[in-house]
């Protein structure tokens, strides 16, 4: 794997306040964090217990989307924003099974998945598989840093899984999705999800930043909808994620976790 700054130091990784990609790598059972995340995951993991589920159907989501675009819209090239700890069934296995030659660059800011990323996202050699340490808040710089990686005459889907949350000024998000997808051509590609507004992940939010975290917000579902304006939405369209695509029937109850895949019109 090609990957942008390599050298991570102990000193640089912040053990003693909670991030959303440790927390997050707790809920799916990974070992990938230290005491402050999981202390703090197990918490939102008592108040508001769906968040185990809703991380576990955001990955699954993430399969499904990726297969789908790369299988039937012909879309070889994946930015995958906030990707966090690397897990089974990452992008670029899923990519790079339907086309070995696809190409993925992956975007965080937190050094420990820096770190891990070098050892674990190891690609096809047909293809890309690379990793830039930046905040994805930030596209021109991620832009920038990708330009070798990505060619940006071709379709590219720009992945945003629980991640936007992060970005809590609405229009400042949807200009984000504009400044990503404005850079590729037609035929690209929008996969997002993220947390619905409830009265319960309203104060699962408030309980995550209480912890001192990040803020993470959650949307409306009109809001959330929103952010595919202009697009051509894959059906099923707009809502849970547990509900997209299934590769079997769902059971219980759908998360709070919507989402869609949306294509840019010629």
């Amino acid at each position: 794997m090609d990957a942008q700054n390599t050298r991570v130091l102990p000193e640089q990784i912040d053990t003693g306040t909670p991030h959303s990609a440790r927390v997050w790598n707790f809920w799916l059972g990974g070992r990938d964090n230290y005491a402050v995340d999981r202390a703090l995951g197990a918490r939102l993991g008592k108040s508001y217990p769906q968040i185990v589920d809703i991380a576990r159907e955001s990955r699954r989501f993430q399969t499904r989307a990726v297969r789908h675009v790369a299988r039937k819209w012909g879309i070889r090239q994946f930015l995958d924003l906030g990707t966090g700890l690397p897990t089974a069934d990452a992008t670029h296995e899923t990519a790079q099974d339907v086309d070995p030659g696809a190409r993925i660059v992956y975007v965080d800011n937190d050094p420990i998945v820096l770190a891990h990323a070098r050892a674990l996202l190891v690609g096809h050699p047909d293809g890309v598989t690379t990793y830039v340490h930046a905040d994805f808040g930030d596209a021109e710089t991620v832009l920038a840093e990708v330009a070798t990686a990505l060619d940006r005459e071709r379709p590219v889907a720009v992945m945003l899984l629980s991640t936007l949350g992060h970005i809590t000024d609405d229009d400042r998000a949807a200009g984000l999705i504009r400044a990503y997808l404005g850079a590729f051509p037609p035929g690209s590609a929008l996969i997002l999800c993220d947390t619905v507004e409830t009265p319960e992940t309203r104060a699962a939010s408030e309980d995550y930043a209480s912890g001192g975290a990040a803020p993470y917000v959650s949307r409306p579902a009109e809001t959330l909808r929103s952010f595919g304006d202009g697009l051509e939405l894959v059906d099923p369209g707009f809502g849970s994620i547990s509900l997209w695509r299934p590769d079997t029937p769902p059971s219980g109850t759908p998360v709070d976790q919507w989402g869609f895949v949306g294509i840019t019109p010629p």
